[in-house]
């Protein structure tokens, strides 16, 4: 009995963890909701959460992809560090605000405290340059220990040119159009 119970349990962990072969799911269905709600309250227990989110440069700069999935996953993980359920109003909210959106959280380093105040993001998909829905780039970004400036932006771009395997590059210009940050993302590698 007890190696059938222990099969039983393996089971749901699979079930629960799955990670669909078509790629980032830009809307979730009640199913995956239910997957990022567990994931995330597990994850309290997984130091390296939210790694298959983020894109790291060589140069330390990063940008996390705020998937629907993530984004729930991310929100249950928080309510279970408090001991507290994630509401079914606040789970609809946050599907709510990626409705036909996708967000970007991008931490980049410069050499002055507004050096990011007018970046331009776009995002690069085949031959289609996307204009971002929403952009938020710090006005003052945060001295670092090595003297350099770290700038957290978020972009919002909207989904209706993206699917959930698509390998869209986000570039990030400066006021003059010159790429200071390039990210290669792929969707098909996230949830």
């Amino acid at each position: 009995m007890r190696a059938t119970g222990g099969a039983i349990v393996l089971a749901f962990a699979l079930a629960v963890t799955y990670v669909p072969a078509a790629g980032a799911s830009l809307s979730l269905s009640e199913r995956e909701q239910k997957q990022a709600l567990v994931f995330g309250q597990r994850s309290v227990i997984n130091e390296t959460f939210g790694g298959e989110w983020r894109v790291v440069q060589g140069s330390g700069e990063s940008v996390e992809v705020v998937t629907p999935f993530h984004r729930l996953a991310l929100a249950a993980r928080h309510a279970a560090f408090k001991n507290e359920p994630l509401k079914p109003q606040d789970q609809e909210k946050l599907l709510t605000e990626l409705k036909d959106r996708l967000m970007f959280w991008v931490y980049l380093e410069g050499p002055s405290e507004q050096f990011a105040r007018h970046f331009s993001p776009r995002l690069l998909v085949d031959d289609r340059e996307i204009e971002p829905a929403l952009v938020q780039n710090e006005r003052t970004a945060v001295r670092q220990d090595n003297g350099r400036y770290l700038a957290r932006c978020v972009y919002w771009f909207p989904t209706k040119d993206l699917t959930g395997t698509s390998r869209p590059v986000l570039v990030v210009r400066d006021a003059e159009g010159q790429a200071v940050s390039r990210f290669a993302i792929d969707l098909a590698r996230m949830r």
